[in-house]
């Protein structure tokens, strides 16, 4: 076992990351504890749940205390600027207190992540520059720059800060690889400087702990980037911020204590077992929500329990489609042995009506299901690390769980706007009209009142007649 923590010397603020059991520095699974000064403590490996607008999607504030073990949240800054004055930069807060959390009515002592971007970002047709990336408000395109990104967390106080980084759209060629370098340390270097340099004032420090990110890329097209981390802003980053698992062995051993924030887009848990396996130690798991949208109860052990290790029986599904008529009459909970809040009160034909019906209330329970699902998913992994079985307990999930999420059946909840992809000029709108279904039975309608005469209809008709005549 090893432990290691933050150098108290460091200019950055109040934040811990403990490692509590690891079988080497980087590329293998770790067991930590992140700690900010009067937040809830992390444990890791855990997910980071992601956000709309500062809310998880589907579930309410008060049913997200009540009904779930949410402990930290992911924000992009992209859903706060839509205006040309932003009222999240005029919301009032004590010294001590977030804006962006009073904003998004968030407790205090909730552990709030901040990003230039929403994740999964929405590719957008505009460019990065030098000195801005390309955003997708609510309002359509915008560049976001560096030093304003830099002022929004002074202003917004987040609990941890996610550097700005150059990402491109598609795979980048040898001369784009090369920008995104120079940019991205070009913007983290003046970040670090004006939030936690020796020409700020002590009392005006940024109070949120920095994430440098690290790019996708090769060792060798980003080692100059990596030996600055290194050497020059060591004493200044809390964690890194990766966006591909790829990235996990290329973290030098110097910043092997720092925790590891990875984006990631994992299409089954079978992924977030191979992405914990590498080191990460935060992970952000979209698959949650999309599963929920698609109906989809997870139903999904680890440890698997020694009643399904039996290698004759078939591989058992990731999670059941709630749109099947099966479950019409089916008065079980959603999951197997689930102790969640949905499951105590309500059961599979209730869900599969309310989907059939389009009722929102459906979407909140599978939410609420597969929130605690994820959780238990992550306990156990915690668990298994500790008791140095992991591996195998990897193993034996591969053989007990099919490698796919079940398909869904039937239509999710309408779309929000940054679930929609971003058309650039001359693109084909993204829904059709609505009041165009109207324009056959307006048609209908005009043609039946043409066919019924009237007499002064009868008498212009022939009037019009005998002066055709006369002419």
């Amino acid at each position: 076992m090893t432990t290691s923590a933050m150098d108290q010397s460091s200019s950055s603020p109040a934040m811990s990351f403990t490692v509590l059991a690891s079988t080497a520095p980087v590329l293998a699974p770790r067991v930590g504890k992140l700690a900010i000064a009067g937040r809830k403590t992390i444990a890791t490996p855990h997910h980071v749940p992601l956000t709309s607008r500062g809310t998880v999607p589907h579930v309410a504030h008060d049913v997200m205390r009540q009904h779930t073990e949410i402990n930290s949240l992911y924000a992009g800054l992209e859903d706060f600027i839509a205006r040309k004055q932003p009222p999240v930069y005029n919301t009032p807060a004590a010294d001590h207190e977030s804006p962006l959390k009073k904003f998004i009515c968030v407790p205090e002592d909730m552990p709030l992540i901040l990003g230039p971007r929403r994740f999964p970002p929405i590719p957008c047709p505009p460019a990065n520059t030098s000195s801005s990336i390309a955003l997708l408000t609510s309002t359509g395109f915008t560049q976001l720059d560096a030093h304003d990104y830099v002022q929004a967390v002074q202003k917004l106080r987040p609990d941890i800060a996610v550097g700005m980084v150059d990402l491109a759209n598609k795979q980048p060629g040898s001369k784009r690889r090369a920008r995104m370098v120079d940019r991205t340390h070009a913007w983290n270097r003046d970040a670090l400087e004006q939030l936690y340099g020796p020409s700020v004032a002590e009392e005006k420090k940024a109070k949120s702990a920095y994430f440098a990110p690290i790019l996708p890329l090769d060792n060798a097209q980003q080692s100059l980037y990596l030996d600055d981390l290194e050497s020059e802003f060591r004493w200044d980053i809390s964690g890194l911020a990766l966006y591909q698992s790829a990235s996990l062995g290329f973290v030098p051993e110097s910043l092997a204590d720092l925790p590891r924030l990875l984006f990631s887009e994992p299409e089954t848990p079978h992924t977030i077992l191979r992405d914990i396996s590498l080191g990460a130690d935060l992970l952000t798991t979209p698959l949650l929500g999309v599963s929920s949208d698609a109906g989809i109860a997870m139903d999904f052990v680890f440890p698997v329990p020694d009643v399904l290790q039996d290698g004759s029986a078939k591989p058992r599904p990731l999670g059941t489609d709630m749109w099947k008529s099966d479950h019409a009459v089916d008065t079980s909970s959603l999951g197997e042995g689930c102790t969640c809040y949905a499951c105590k009160n309500y059961h599979r034909a209730y869900v599969h009506h309310l989907l059939v019906a389009k009722e929102m209330t459906a979407w909140a329970i599978l939410q609420i299901h597969n929130f605690h699902v994820m959780d238990a998913f992550f306990a156990g992994v915690r668990e298994s690390i500790q008791r140095g079985t992991f591996e195998q307990d990897v193993r034996m999930f591969n053989c007990v769980y099919t490698s796919a999420m079940p398909e869904s059946t039937g239509e999710g909840p309408r779309l929000r706007g940054y679930q929609l992809p971003a058309n650039g000029p001359n693109q084909p709108r993204r829904m059709p009209k609505a009041y165009g279904l109207l324009d056959g039975a307006a048609q209908k309608f005009a043609a039946s009142q043409s066919e019924v005469a009237t007499p002064d209809a009868g008498a212009d008709e022939l009037e019009e007649q005998g002066f055709a005549e006369k002419a």
